[in-house]
């Protein structure tokens, strides 16, 4: 692993080549500047095409790692606060969304608001945990500072700070009604393996917690910081050494686990589960899904043997950590510090600005939403999505009628998950009331703290209702795109369809070989190791005949060996069991888009354009939608917890797909190179 002052050195070095990097990719067309036609597509086909790009182009400072994603990101972020400065001379009336988004924004941009605050916006908090006095005081603090947290299936970087989230979504059994699920939490770092592992740069990086845990207690005028910090950090240990691993933790299986309320005491003893589902409004739930059983049995009984003012000591230091961001500028230097340097690499911090649109978007995703499609994204560009995504569903179709190992009881009913599929182009059919929350223009840690209670009211008013297959997971101006098993449902908003990616009036080539790719991506993964496991209408429920599954399963294990041999980093390899779910889509969806591109063009292949073939334009497009460059910190941390595996890798996946053989001529005895009969085909 190389130090920061390595990265910095050599982000100094590439300086001279700013300008030249500095220019984006071209709105249509291949990026020809980017590509190294000095290596072998055979060898290396993610530097044949994007090396030349790769040696020139610097990380920003600001930034732990840089691509595509990051660069339509950063162009929706600028449209976004565009649109918020927009707000500010609309002067809208008090309680309107529009109003909103402006004194969201402007709260966190005041910056002497903030440092003259203080500590103040989180007093009411660290009053509340200074007034716990027994251990049924701290059960109930502890279920009221329970938050919805994120996608459990979707986002294998989940967790929380706190020692559990709630997650609401159609149940395992019963996919028409809302269920919680209790996740893990509790940790400062992203994972129990930041804390369990020997390894030098994690023992580094423990330390260098600690300190940080110590620093924000000195910051706080907290007496005996040091002590504190040590006691509370072996607290966040034994909290790791409960946590369910990141590998079981993506198996469906083990996360469903039906338990009553009535039964956590037993089979969870140690908190007092009543005051802790009283505090956090879920009394009148008959049960809760727990994803991780060993950590809900670990974390309660840690509240049983652990000194109540350890409890408190570790609660303080989390509240005003959590906070730290929308604190006065030293909280916010030595949580960037720690969160952005030490963890990712980055020696700078975002600019104020880029952080306050982020925020606002964040807290008001929807009412930002609605600003965003209005101006940047035309009915006809919904329009020619929308076709995209019916003619790579048609060749998926196509690809499930024509496997010859699949025996025709499971074939039918794949069919009937895929005529199911709910797919969402852009924005939501239904947009979100924000209505009832309280935006200060002069409180920004006081609105986080309201919209994330607003949040989670939201999300526990949504227990045991009907599910509604249309809701969204992501707001229309996030650069992402998602699958809802449990939904059967993909969600792809507006700022992904975007140059390079996707561009209305593109060559169709390129457009299918970019963001085509991602659509059959997301397609997939109703078909991936996980996906695979849900019925059409989002059930748990196994649709396999025993002969297919065990074929599908052999296929999967075979790229999960594939993706165990990349090494990234001197000793660290890729996790091919974490990262499999999505290499199968990327595998399946590749092919997917292939087929639906031959399609469009009448089944033959597409024009040929600077020199190169259709075949040919088809797959580099989809190698340079990959491009992306990570800090050796950043890097490490994704290989130990990201269920993605590197951009190199996920566009090298071409060598398992016959026709990139064919149209770059790859011969055996080339890197890449997979024999027929070795090359993983899944759908």
């Amino acid at each position: 692993m190389h130090s920061s002052k390595l990265i910095r050195a050599a982000v100094l070095l590439l300086t001279a080549f700013i300008a030249l990097a500095a220019t984006p990719p071209p709105s249509h067309g291949l990026d020809l500047a980017a590509m190294d036609k000095t290596v072998k597509p055979g060898d290396d086909f993610y530097s044949y095409a994007n090396g030349t790009w790769a040696k020139v182009t610097p990380i920003p400072p600001d930034r732990s790692s840089y691509g595509v994603f990051i660069i339509l990101d950063e162009k929706a972020n600028k449209r976004t606060s565009d649109l918020i400065r927009e707000t500010e001379e609309a002067k809208a009336p008090a309680g309107s969304e529009v109003r909103m988004i402006s004194d969201y924004y402007a709260a966190i941009m005041d910056e002497k608001s903030i440092e003259a605050r203080g500590l103040k916006s989180a007093q009411p908090e660290l009053d509340e945990i200074a007034a716990i006095a027994d251990k049924q005081g701290l059960a109930h603090v502890l279920g009221s500072q329970l938050r919805a947290d994120v996608d459990a299936l979707n986002n294998t970087n989940f967790y929380t700070d706190r020692p559990f989230g709630l997650w609401v979504s159609p149940d395992f059994d019963n996919p028409n009604r809302n269920i919680g699920y209790l996740l893990q939490g509790g940790l400062g770092m992203p994972d129990r393996e930041n804390y369990l592992s020997k390894d030098k740069n994690d023992v580094a990086l423990q330390e260098e917690y600690r300190q940080h845990i110590a620093t924000v207690l000195t910051l706080a005028h907290i007496a005996d910081a040091t002590g504190k910090a040590g006691r509370i950090y072996d607290l966040e240990r034994k909290i790791a050494e409960a946590h369910g691993n990141r590998t079981d933790s993506e198996d469906v299986h083990k996360a469903n686990n039906r338990w009553p309320l009535q039964q956590f005491p037993a089979k969870a003893p140690g908190l007092d589960w009543a005051a802790y589902f009283n505090g956090a409004a879920l009394s009148g739930q008959t049960e809760i899904m727990v994803w991780q059983p060993s950590a809900a049995v670990g974390i309660a009984a840690l509240a049983e043997s652990e000194p109540l003012s350890l409890w408190k000591d570790y609660l303080t230091f989390r509240a005003i950590d959590r906070a730290s961001g929308l604190l006065p500028k030293a909280f916010a230097d030595e949580r960037f510090k720690f969160y952005g340097t030490a963890l990712t690499g980055a020696p700078q911090q975002r600019a104020r600005w880029k952080r306050a649109v982020s925020a606002t978007s964040a807290a008001l995703g929807d009412a930002v939403g609605k600003l965003y499609v209005k101006h940047y994204f035309p009915p006809s560009a919904k329009k020619a999505a929308q076709t995209m995504v019916s003619n790579i569903v048609a060749a998926f179709s196509r690809r499930i009628d024509n496997l010859d190992w699949m025996k025709p009881e499971t074939r039918t009913k794949a069919k009937a998950k895929l005529s199911t599929l709910y797919i969402g182009i852009g924005y939501p059919e239904h947009w979100r009331d924000y209505s009832g929350l309280v935006v200060k223009r002069d409180d920004a840690l006081g609105n986080a703290q309201r919209s994330e209670l607003f949040d989670y009211r939201a999300a526990v008013a949504r227990l045991g209702k009907p599910v509604d297959k249309s809701s969204w997971a992501m707001e229309p101006q996030t650069v992402n795109a998602v699958n809802l098993p449990l939904q059967n449902a993909l969600n792809f908003p507006a700022a992904i369809l975007n140059p390079p990616f996707f561009d209305e009036k593109a060559d169709a080539v390129l457009n299918y070989g970019a963001i085509g790719t991602v659509i059959g991506h997301e397609i997939s993964h109703s078909f991936d190791d996980q996906g695979s496991q849900f019925d059409a209408e989002g059930r748990l429920l196994n649709w396999w005949t025993k002969e297919d599954f065990a074929h599908f399963s052999a296929a999967a294990d075979r790229l999960a060996a594939e993706f165990d041999t990349y090494e990234p980093l001197p000793g660290l390899h890729i996790n091919g069991k974490l990262t499999l779910s999505e290499n199968i889509a990327d595998v399946a969806g590749l092919s997917a888009s292939y087929d639906g591109y031959r399609r469009f063009y009448g089944d033959k292949a597409g024009p040929s354009a600077a020199g190169f073939t259709g075949d040919q334009r088809f797959f580099l497009a989809f190698a340079q939608a990959w491009r992306s460059k990570q800090r050796p910190e950043a890097l490490r941390n994704s290989l130990m917890t990201n269920g993605h595996a590197p951009g190199q890798y996920r566009a090298d996946t071409v060598r398992n797909i016959d026709q990139w053989y064919q149209a770059f001529d790859v011969k055996a005895g080339e890197k890449l190179y997979l024999a027929p009969a070795e090359r993983v085909r899944l759908w």
